[in-house]
């Protein structure tokens, strides 16, 4: 390569580099990090967070299934062993915006789930809990396998809307109305009970994303997200692109991030002078890290700034 080459070369701006990951390079990404540090670290969170989807699920689902309860209930609300009580805090809310004061038990659970993501972070119930996001990133992923690029996005401040909305709802009317036709309770029922009108539900939640709009639901719709987002901003767990001088411009993160928005502030420098993730928006699923071939990105807590 001659020198005139190679100087062209380097002086190709980022925004070149990512008009051309836009226009597909990034159809599969991920394929540096395969090369650099082998298939199974190139996909360890992600299947760390499936053992912990499936596993979760396996819990609930042994007792109805097989006859051993270890798990008691759902995802709204369960007992442990017999002992331990956890309940989902959205749930508690609708439920107090509905003018119905909870038990006991249902109040102590909802505390501890509470403590739990308010120290670790909010939305680690969308990446790790919560079965729904099976099947988004499936939409995610045959998006990009079949080159689907555009699409009619919502504001993502329209989550908060629908946030408000369901908790207006349930004053209103009483009762839980939106758990009727909430695709993480649906999927659940559905698995116990058959599916039936939760096909329905599952599947367009699929088909907006594939179709309409990518990473529609969970990063612009789901107001479960919203709510978990909101109590999650000044946890202790946060993503950092703590090697961001290494940053080649692939793209690969921004094209698995379900909430791509908030790479940029830490990644690029944008607003802000220390490569921690803040946004409460951060789902901490960790693909970030493993579609990196360079290694930029790392788990860390909020208190460590440092740059590597």
């Amino acid at each position: 390569m001659s020198a005139q080459t190679t100087t062209q070369a380097r002086q190709v701006p980022p925004t070149s580099v990512r008009g051309a990951a836009m226009r597909g390079v990034v159809a599969r990404p991920g394929q540096e990090a395969i090369e650099a540090k082998g298939w199974l670290r190139a996909h360890k969170w992600l299947l760390l967070r499936r053992l912990s989807q499936l596993g979760i699920l396996a819990l609930f689902l042994v007792g109805p299934w097989f006859g051993w309860w270890v798990v008691k209930g759902n995802l709204a609300s369960s007992l442990t062993l017999g002992v331990l009580p956890l309940t989902d805090p959205f749930v508690l809310a609708q439920q107090l915006a509905a003018g119905h004061w909870p038990y006991r038990e249902a109040l102590l659970g909802g505390g501890i789930v509470l403590a739990f993501y308010l120290l670790l972070g909010g939305r680690l119930f969308c990446a790790w809990v919560c079965p729904v996001n099976l099947v988004t990133d499936a939409a995610a992923w045959l998006r990009r396998r079949l080159g689907l690029k555009g699409g009619k996005v919502p504001s993502g401040s329209t989550r908060y809307w629908l946030l408000g909305f369901v908790l207006v709802i349930a004053a209103v009317t009483g009762s839980l109305a939106w758990e009727w036709v909430n695709p993480v309770s649906m999927v659940h029922r559905g698995l116990i009970f058959g599916f039936g009108l939760a096909w329905g539900i599952v599947g367009a939640v699929f088909l907006y994303d594939l179709l309409i709009a990518p990473r529609g639901w969970c990063g612009h719709l789901c107001p479960q997200g919203a709510f978990y987002g909101l109590i999650g901003r000044s946890a202790l767990l946060r993503v950092s692109a703590a090697r961001r001088s290494a940053c080649n411009d692939c793209m690969d993160c921004f094209a698995v991030c379900p909430e791509p928005q908030v790479i940029r502030p830490a990644l690029k420098g944008a607003g802000q002078d220390h490569p921690l993730i803040l946004d409460g928006d951060c789902t901490t699923c960790g693909r970030c890290i493993d579609v990196c071939g360079k290694d930029v990105f790392r788990i860390s807590t909020r208190f460590d700034r440092s740059e590597s």
